[in-house]
């Protein structure tokens, strides 16, 4: 592989950006987001990066978790502690066995605060084991500002803080959850029946997520309550072709349990109507090659991409698309060697970015080759 010399350029290839500012979205919501979820992109934030309490919508980790660490099939024992956890809660007795994919469906339709404790002990033996597990699952999906404490979301501190997280990191930890079909499967059944292992104790769940059936294009989504975290939401939808997660916390408290319903909405239009993809294809003619030091030819041809780029932008904006590559490199340089790259930016956010790689193979100069010019430059 070349090494690049020391310093590196920027070209600008076109550049023509305006600074837009947020509209004002009128939310009952003390702290908002809403999110591109395919890029990650902040669309809306409102007080995005302050942790508070978020309650129930702590259980799509909790879920997730499970779907990935655990067989789906196996049984979980109810201890004490589980069968000791308050409302909203299936009912699980102590020395009962569920299968775990059933204590999901009881988890994320019902909300059901003993299930995800079955669920937590099933997998880790403790609840605190468990919160360290999860905790570590945020910050590798990029939750870097969430504290978990209870698999459950009921408010709860330990020597780390008190349970809870930001809007901006629940959407982050959502993004990761819609990604698993089988997170989907369950968080999308209307309703859903089982029993326990020895079959004597049936129960049916309903999802109580009514924005699957009142909002267009609704995906996914957990609610969440507590005296504390107030009415809380975490979705994701789409619409307009733009796939989008919201999340509102503090949405206010009873008797006001639509407020968060209508939040969303709110998001959801703001999304649609302030945004849309375009296609970018940046001129990159003056990306033809580059000088190599040290290398059988002179210059190394340069592959800048033809192709257009699909980037989510807000109406009012225009791309910058900038080129960093450096002044030569030096040889010996491979046939799709990474040479530099073109950033797309909207404003200061790089929303998307392609290679400039080697179009050819360019070889070093040695001793054979200094021979070779010397004997063909004498025998002319």
């Amino acid at each position: 592989m070349k090494r690049i010399i020391s310093f590196l350029v920027g070209i600008v290839l076109m550049c023509s950006s305006i600074r837009v500012q947020a509209d004002d979205v009128k939310l009952y919501a003390k702290a908002a987001v809403l999110m591109d979820a395919e890029s990650g992109k902040v669309l809306y934030g409102k007080s995005e990066k302050k942790k508070m309490a978020n309650a129930s919508t702590t259980k799509i980790l909790t879920c997730l978790y499970i779907i990935e660490h655990c067989n789906l099939e196996e049984e979980a024992e109810v201890s004490q502690n589980a069968a000791s956890q308050p409302q909203v809660r299936l009912g699980v007795r102590k020395g009962e066995k569920y299968k775990v994919k059933d204590l999901l469906y009881g988890l994320m339709l019902e909300s059901y605060n003993d299930c995800a404790v079955v669920l937590a002990e099933h997998a880790e033996g403790s609840t605190e084991k468990f919160a360290e597990k999860i905790n570590q699952e945020a910050k590798k999906a990029g939750a870097k500002n969430t504290h978990f404490v209870t698999p459950n979301g009921l408010d709860a501190s330990d020597d780390g803080g008190s349970h809870g997280t930001t809007a901006y990191d629940l959407a982050v930890i959502m993004k990761k959850c819609i990604r698993n079909e089988k997170f989907l499967e369950i968080t999308r059944t209307g309703s859903y029946s089982f029993h326990d292992a020895s079959g004597k104790r049936s129960f049916t769940c309903t999802n109580h997520n009514s924005l699957l059936s009142s909002m267009e294009g609704a995906i996914s989504g957990k609610t969440g309550y507590t005296s504390k975290a107030g009415y809380c939401y975490v979705g994701a939808f789409e619409q307009g072709g733009i796939r989008m997660i919201a999340v509102v916390l503090a949405s206010g408290w009873p008797p006001h349990k639509s407020y968060k319903w209508t939040d969303v909405k709110v998001l959801a239009a703001y999304g649609t109507e302030h945004y849309e993809y375009r296609e970018i294809q940046p001129d990159t003619s003056a990306i033809a090659k580059i000088p190599v030091i040290g290398g059988t030819q002179s210059y190394v041809g340069l592959n800048a991409g033809k192709k257009k780029v699909k980037i989510l932008m807000k109406k009012s904006e225009e791309v910058k698309i900038k080129c960093r590559l450096p002044k030569k490199v030096e040889a010996p340089v491979k046939q799709g060697d990474v040479i530099g790259e073109i950033f797309y930016m909207a404003g200061k956010q790089c929303v998307a970015k392609t290679k400039i790689t080697a179009r050819e193979d360019v070889e070093r100069k040695d001793y054979w080759w200094y021979l070779g010019s010397a004997i063909e430059k004498y025998s002319l």
